[in-house]
Order: C-alpha cells, then structure tokens, then sequence
C-alpha cells in the first residue's frame, strides 16, 4: 500500500511540475490564483485519466461479453463518451476550481480547499474520538454523502423543474458505461454545490473528497453499463450494481406504470431498502423514456440537447406546475410541465 501511494504521489508531482506549472506559467496572474495549488489540478487530472481508463478498457470490453441489450449500432451511446471526456477532461475540473473551491474557502472549510486546517471542523469536531480512527470516519462521511445524493435524486425526479433537466440523462436509449456523464450542465452545477456543500459541512478534506468522488463516479459508470449481471443476492444489496440501476432507467411499463420508480441510490442500495424503493427480481429491460419530448434528446447533439433541456427547464420553472411535487410530462410545443394522472407516470 506504502508503494503504491509513493507512486501516486510521484506521478502527481511530475504532472504538477511538467505540464500544470508550464501551462499556470503562461495565465494571467488572476487565474493563476482562481486555479489553486499546481499539485492539486495534477492530481484532478490524474484521477479523470484513471477514471476514463477504466472505463475504457475494463467496463467497455465487459459491455461486449456480456451485453443486457444488443444493438445494431452505438450512435447514441458514442454521444455519451463525448459528454464523459468533456466532464472529467473540461468541465467538472473548471467548475472545482472556479467555483467550488472559491466557495469553500469564503466558508473557511473545504472538501476542495488545499492545505491543512488549524482546528478540525464539522464531524471530527464533534466527536474528536473519530481522529484516532480515520477509516471509520471516511466510512461514515460517505455514508452521509450518499444519503444526501439518494434524496436529492429522488427530488430530481419529483420536483418538475429539476426533472426538466435530469431527463436528459434518463432519454439514452443505448444506456452504457458512458451514460454517467450525460447530464445538463446547470443540473452537473447543482448537484455538485448541493454535495460539495454537504462536504464543508461534514469537514471533508481534499484527498478525501477526491477519493469519495472517484469511488462514486466509477460505481455509477460501471452500474451504467450495458451488462446483464449483477453482484448476486448478497453483493447487489450491499452496492448498486448494473441490474439495479438499469431498472431505474427503465422505459415506463404501461401495465405498471408506477413500476419505474426504484432503484435511486447512487452506491449503496440500503436507501432504497430503507425507505422502501428498492426493486429486484426484474429481468433486464429497455432503458428510455416514454415522453415524446424528452425522448426528442437522442435526435440532437450535445450543443443541441443542452439547449433544448435549458428551454425545458426554463419553461418548467417560470409556472406553478414546474414547483408542485410529482410526475410530469411535457407540452412538445410550448415544453411547460402537464401534470400526470395518479398512476400514470411520464418516464
């Protein structure tokens, strides 16, 4: 373990040295600032060229061993690598640093802040007992960061604003182990302040964060992916596993229409368990939705599919029925939410 996290960090600081402080060098001196520390963009850059690789070279392959659904081509899924080389390469590292970090520091605690702090903060201040058992203690910060993101994908799909823009993501009808990132970016921009602000609050360090955050993204790409297995009967109830998400992404069953509401944890299952939306025992199905104009997305590109949910999400939210709680569809002309009779959802 010592061996392997000397590695790292000498791959860190040869990135930090060779190419961010050559390419810091040549920003004005303003960005430089925005930026932050040199090892600390290395190290971002690093975990997204990890995460891309085994996406690419471990999940991708299996998708082809074993797919749940096989298609005749994979122009729709080719989209979503684009969204997932832009997030992890462009976007999400621009958005930590400019935004995130900035944020963190006004607060005077950060999950994205560098530097060690002076007095511990959020959950080791409470119970310092937790600094003599750090595993425990990052065990339990997770705990609480996939807690936060279970009720905020279930308010995703409840609140009709929200739902506007996080249909994007359930439109892929070839779902894949590149689907993670196929999201609007204001709805990318929100969850990350809602989680990230969750971290602050809890005392989350750099490192930590980073490995929460990688850990997550690498669990949702592979529960992403076009395969028809899944953990097993113990291991499916302790991780989201590609059988479980899959059912969540499930095309609305007209039968049961009330069927496709399950399966809403982001790594670990026990929130649906708990709180009693979890579904298992369903072969694999066809992923989509059944609303024309969400599943307009997939005859768009990634400019034109984040415009036409922006128009979405903006129509939804300047009227009442975008802010009352419950499934919607929407108008294919005017994209304002119509509510759904009871029992009969729009996914």
């Amino acid at each position: 373990m010592n061996e392997l996290l000397a590695l790292g960090h000498a791959a860190v600081q040869w990135t930090s040295s060779h190419l961010i402080v050559p390419v810091l060098a040549q920003l004005p001196a303003t960005l430089r600032e925005a930026a932050g520390e040199p090892a600390d963009i290395a190290e971002a850059l690093l975990i997204s060229l990890l995460q891309i690789g085994i996406i690419a070279f471990v999940m991708r392959p299996l998708e082809s061993l074993a797919p749940a659904e096989r298609w005749p081509h994979r122009k729709l899924a080719g989209l979503d690598r684009t969204y997932t080389l832009v997030m992890l390469l462009g976007l999400f590292p621009l958005f930590s640093f400019l935004v995130l970090t900035p944020m963190a520091h006004l607060l005077g605690a950060s999950p994205a802040a560098s530097g060690a702090q002076d007095e511990p903060t959020g959950l080791l201040a409470w119970v310092p007992w937790f600094g003599g058992h750090p595993w425990l203690l990052f065990a339990l910060y997770y705990v609480v960061y996939d807690l936060t993101y279970y009720w905020m994908h279930r308010l995703q799909h409840e609140l009709p604003w929200w739902w506007a823009m996080h249909s994007m993501h359930h439109s892929q009808r070839q779902m894949s182990c590149w689907a993670n990132d196929r999201s609007h970016y204001l709805d990318g921009a929100l969850q990350s302040i809602v989680l990230a602000t969750v971290g602050l609050a809890m005392g989350v360090d750099t490192a930590q964060f980073a490995l929460i955050v990688m850990i997550s993204e690498l669990v949702q790409s592979l529960s992403h992916a076009n395969v028809r297995w899944g953990f097993g009967r113990i291991g499916g109830r302790l991780l989201v596993d590609p059988r479980f998400h899959r059912l969540h992404h499930m095309l609305r069953d007209p039968q049961r229409p009330q069927l496709h509401n399950c399966n809403f944890g982001q790594v670990l299952p026990w929130w649906d368990q708990l709180f009693g939306t979890a579904l298992y025992g369903e072969p694999p199905r066809a992923t989509g939705v059944s609303d024309p104009a969400v599943d307009a997305d997939n005859g768009l590109g990634l400019v034109a599919q984040q415009w036409y949910t922006l128009r979405r999400f903006w129509a939804a939210v300047r009227c009442r029925d975008g802010w009352r709680l419950g499934e919607v569809s929407f108008d294919e002309k005017t994209l304002r939410p119509v509510r759904q009779d009871p029992g009969a959802g729009p996914h």
